[in-house]
């Protein structure tokens, strides 16, 4: 599994650090939430924090993971749709600086933008205007996209659209890839727990969860989800915070603890999480291993604003590699 190809919904992540969560109630957005909005409403948002002077940095979780995998020295490669607007030109530029071969498809909307909301407490709260991001369709997918890759990787806000998701799981599996699937929100689970456990047993090998997310697709507690997942995929990873993580694949089982971090902001913690554990994976280290980069990965995220680790925690991890 040396090349990886992700596929997500491909935006550029405004990054809003609130003093307080009376904003959130303000606008009726749930703590810790994904909430899909429409444009309109992304407009009042942006206006309403203007004066917060907003970072802008390419986002959407599949890209966040494929970023990550593309600064560990995997090959890599991405496949969204973007408006002819300076948005997209932002997200594409992050991709070609980072060494990411884009599949940018050109949508007739804007660039999708997730307005994220970091509370005091470094949980983060998304209002997500998709934009051109969800007129990527099942018939804009080709199968020479996938030529030369070892690895699918999905990120669970695909769901909304089954033919999209059936398409590219059926063309991956056609060239001989392997399927991992981010959850990525328990809301978006809540809405789509059939078809994403019919997906999973069919068809996805890797399936990463934090614990709402895995209580949302099984009913259950951390330990116990573990076990249920992994009924369905060949690993099964729940990631439960600062208390580390879970994985199981067939009779083994993994308990890892968290990097300790000086969390700022957890945005991007469990795509990063994903990157880490992913290249382990790749090169064939034993799951302990694949955990410990995972939790550095995610460590060094939430140690910066947004889900691009900064370049010094990037050269630690490189240095903890050697």
């Amino acid at each position: 599994m040396n090349k990886i190809i992700g596929i997500g919904n491909a935006l550029v992540d405004v990054l809003i650090k609130l003093d307080s969560d009376h904003f959130l109630n303000e606008f009726n957005l749930p703590k810790g939430s994904m909430q899909l909005v429409e444009k309109h409403f992304v407009d009042m948002l942006t206006l309403a924090t203007k004066s917060s002077n907003p970072q802008l940095t390419s986002g959407g979780s599949a890209a966040n993971t494929i970023h990550g995998l593309a600064r560990l020295g995997m090959k890599a490669s991405y496949i969204g749709k973007i408006g002819d607007d300076n948005y997209g030109k932002i997200f594409a530029e992050d991709l070609i600086k980072n060494k990411i071969s884009p599949v940018l498809l050109n949508g007739k909307d804007e660039t999708g933008r997730a307005m994220t909301f970091i509370s005091p407490d470094s949980e983060r709260t998304f209002a997500t205007y998709l934009g051109a991001a969800v007129e990527l369709g099942a018939d804009d997918l080709n199968p020479e996209y996938f030529d030369g890759f070892d690895l699918l990787h999905l990120e669970g806000y695909l769901v909304f659209n089954h033919d999209l998701v059936d398409k590219a799981i059926e063309l991956a599996k056609l060239k001989g890839l392997q399927i991992s699937l981010d959850l990525a929100s328990f809301n978006v689970v809540d809405l789509n727990r059939e078809y994403l456990i019919k997906k999973i047993k069919e068809s996805v090998d890797i399936v990463f969860a934090n614990e709402e997310e895995a209580k949302s697709l099984t009913g259950e507690e951390p330990e116990k989800a573990l076990y249920t997942i992994s009924t369905m995929s060949k690993i099964a990873v729940v990631k439960i915070g600062s208390k580390g993580s879970m994985i199981k694949r067939g009779n083994e089982i993994v308990k890892a603890e968290a990097i300790k971090a000086n969390a700022i902001d957890t945005t991007g913690a469990g795509d990063l999480y994903a990157s880490g554990f992913l290249y382990g994976l790749s090169k064939e280290w034993p799951l302990e291993k694949c955990a410990w980069l995972g939790s550095l990965a995610a460590g060094k995220v939430v140690e910066t604003i947004g889900a691009k680790i900064s370049d010094d925690g990037w050269n630690e991890i490189l240095d903890n590699l050697k």
